[in-house]
């Protein structure tokens, strides 16, 4: 039986992530409010009440023997202690090929219209949003694809094979890439714009993402179990394997660095793990990271990608509602897109469905937990309901 002398925000966070939990689902376990849990994320060092500790050692006494001992190494790794497990000591840096999935969104509102209707029609996703697809025409990418939706949003999807030889070097890849994929994006939007306007409009400020959004999968690789889930927690969050005070230089924090992680046995505190069968995933703030297994019954990185689109290209669309709130704007949108709209997206993300599968439904309610969007809808549908009172 493990004990914890002084349950915080963190070592409850850490307990929702072992147990690989939605902050909903967790919430309802522990018979609290899911505002709780939130609370623990924005108060991670604040001392829970005596009454909320027992509760949390009574959820740890419940849970199964594998994610007891995944508690008691993460947790020993959170305070730096060492571990003594076998297996932890021999995880180590390894080479190791993983397909990067990139999602670069951007808002284009009416001036979309052009796109869409040169689009070819493809089905609706999870969201059920309706959308097109172009060529992404990018160079070097493995595949390259654009989808327009008619909300108003045009999201790249960029695939990319990488060989690496440790984690630390595809994080600094990544960030570095990322600099360089955002301006392709805003260029390739203005030349497709103006392409397809009447009578070749120029567009003017370029349309460039606010953010990317990262999926990997992990394909060939040496990592056993303690190894693996060590280096999808870093594929997750690559962010601690990198110096990114000067975002145009990155650079590895030093060496040394990865190899202590995986001695650690390290695992953010927010991130939830989710099965997928007999494959592995983890899912965090700034990407998923996915190990996919020979198994018939398991998820694939296609049902993650397509979930992905519908959630940032809504994430996306959100984000320009509160936009327009904090620059002291009422916020417009169609009739057809306003907060009926992002109601019905949001019922359609969060609620299952009679043929999904439980490995599905555990993906989508990491995603969705991690990503924050089901706030951020709620949010944007009130600004736009009380817009038009």
């Amino acid at each position: 039986m493990i004990a914890v002398d002084r349950w915080t925000g963190e070592e409850a966070l850490l307990l929702r992530s072992v147990k690989r939990q939605s902050v909903r689902a967790f919430a309802e376990d522990l018979g609290i409010s899911p505002r709780t849990v939130s609370h623990w994320r924005e108060n991670k060092d604040r001392e829970c009440r005596p009454s909320m500790a027992q509760i949390l050692d009574a959820a740890l006494a419940q849970c199964t023997q594998e994610e007891q001992e995944a508690f008691r190494f993460r947790l020993a790794a959170l305070r730096g202690d060492s571990i003594g497990a076998a297996g932890l000591e021999d995880a180590q840096p390894a080479p190791c090929t993983v397909v990067s999935h990139k999602f670069l969104p951007v808002y284009l509102g009416e001036r979309l219209g052009s796109l869409y209707e040169a689009g070819a029609p493809r089905p609706s996703g999870p969201g059920g949003l309706e959308q097109r697809v172009l060529p992404g025409g990018h160079r070097t990418a493995h595949s390259s694809t654009i989808h327009v939706y008619a909300c108003g949003i045009a999201l790249v999807l960029l695939e990319e094979h990488q060989r690496v030889d440790s984690l630390t070097e595809l994080a600094v890849w990544r960030y570095r890439s990322y600099l360089a994929d955002r301006a392709w994006v805003g260029q390739r939007m203005t030349h497709l714009l103006g392409q397809y306007s009447p009578g070749g409009t120029a567009v003017d400020p370029s349309p460039d993402p606010e953010y990317v959004l990262s999926v990997y999968e992990l394909r060939d690789h040496s990592w056993t179990r303690a190894g693996l889930d060590t280096a999808l927690q870093l594929l997750t969050t690559p962010s601690v394997l990198v110096n990114r005070q000067n975002p145009q230089n990155i650079t590895p924090l030093g060496t040394g660095v990865e190899d202590a992680k995986f001695r650690e046995g390290w695992a953010h505190p927010e991130a939830v793990a989710f099965d997928g069968g007999a494959s592995r995933g983890v899912a965090g703030w700034s990407g998923v990271a996915y190990h996919p297994q020979p198994d018939e019954r398991a998820l694939t990185t296609s049902q993650i990608a397509s979930l992905e689109l519908d959630v940032q290209a809504l994430w996306a669309l959100s984000s320009h509602v509160l936009h327009m709130i904090e620059e002291g704007k009422d916020p417009v949108m169609p009739a057809e897109y306003g907060w009926r709209f992002l109601r019905g997206a949001y019922v359609r993300l969060t609620t299952a469905r009679p043929t999904e599968t439980a490995q599905h439904r555990v993906m989508r309610e990491a995603i969705l937990a991690t990503s924050e969007l089901p706030d951020r809808l709620r949010a944007a549908q009130d600004a736009l309901r009380d817009s038009i009172q």
